[in-house]
């Protein structure tokens, strides 16, 4: 079974490539390796952003940390990724932003903030990035079906009406008054 941090990639993956054009983006492939042009090694990214016009690619990023935002070390490392590899720009997603100094570094370097719930599912999410917010959720609908049955006769010795609790003919009243 995937750890949560897996299937928040995973959504990441999925939300990032339904809202592809809101980036710039044809599409999103999933997690790959890239060469490194300066260092000559390889990269590990979660996933690859191909640009509209498929020449060009950004570097995903996902971090699922809940208790505490992204630092300027973790974003100068994305950074150091997309000069290596010669991408045009990065996407850091994680639920709780980024710290002040991480914010600067993004500017310089083309890198998106893109905050997602810790729990999201391709169905139920909160994302928010470049002063837009996508939500989902999911309905669910439950039916019942109840009902009563209430029996009224008319009572054989005084002709008032009354609610039938088992096989009776004459009201609580006149059964009493025998």
């Amino acid at each position: 079974m995937a750890g949560k941090w897996q299937t928040y990639e995973d959504v990441a993956k999925y939300l990032l490539n339904k809202c592809a054009q809101e980036f710039g983006l044809s599409r999103v492939e999933g997690k790959q390796t890239v060469p490194g042009l300066r260092s000559n090694t390889e990269w590990e990214i979660d996933a690859k952003g191909i640009s509209e016009k498929g020449e060009g690619f950004v570097i995903i990023e996902c971090r699922r940390y809940t208790t505490s935002r992204q630092n300027q070390e973790k974003i100068g490392s994305l950074a150091y990724r997309i000069l290596d590899t010669g991408a045009e720009g990065g996407i850091i997603v994680s639920p709780l932003g980024l710290q002040e100094g991480a914010e600067k570094v993004a500017r310089a370097e083309r890198i998106v903030n893109v905050q997602l719930s810790p729990d999201s599912t391709p169905h139920e999410f909160a994302m928010q990035f470049l002063d837009k917010i996508f939500l989902g959720f999911e309905e669910r609908v439950v039916v019942r079906d109840e009902f009563s049955v209430e029996i009224i006769r008319v009572c054989s010795k005084c002709g008032e009406k009354f609610s039938v609790a088992e096989d009776e003919h004459v009201c609580p009243k006149c059964s009493v008054a025998k």
